[in-house]
């Protein structure tokens, strides 16, 4: 997928269209997005309900299966940044494998 360095948009902090920059937003890891959830494993290290190193107690487990039927692409959101008043808001487009900027 093509897109252009620099668009023209409406900003809803301005109130108007202005020039923006646009650039791939980071995208989070589940992991990243609720690292203290309840059930976390770096949680349950914290409070000392949890050992850290080893096998935990098992022994050797199977393999997993492989995972059929899995995404081939991630979906792209697109960060458009205002060049007047440096806010920045995000934009999510569709799936594709790659994003170009011209």
């Amino acid at each position: 997928m093509k897109s252009k360095k620099v668009m023209n948009k409406h900003c809803k902090f301005c109130k108007k269209h202005t020039e923006h920059k646009i650039t791939q937003a980071k995208q989070s890891t589940r992991s990243s997005a609720h690292p203290l959830s309840h059930g976390s494993t770096s949680r349950l290290k914290r409070r000392n309900e949890r050992r850290g190193f080893g096998n935990l107690g098992r022994y050797s487990k199977p393999t997993k299966p492989k995972r059929t039927g899995a995404k081939q692409t991630k979906k792209i959101v697109l960060k458009l940044t205002c060049n007047v008043c440096k806010k920045s808001f995000q934009l999510p487009l569709g799936r594709s494998k790659k994003i170009e900027f011209e």
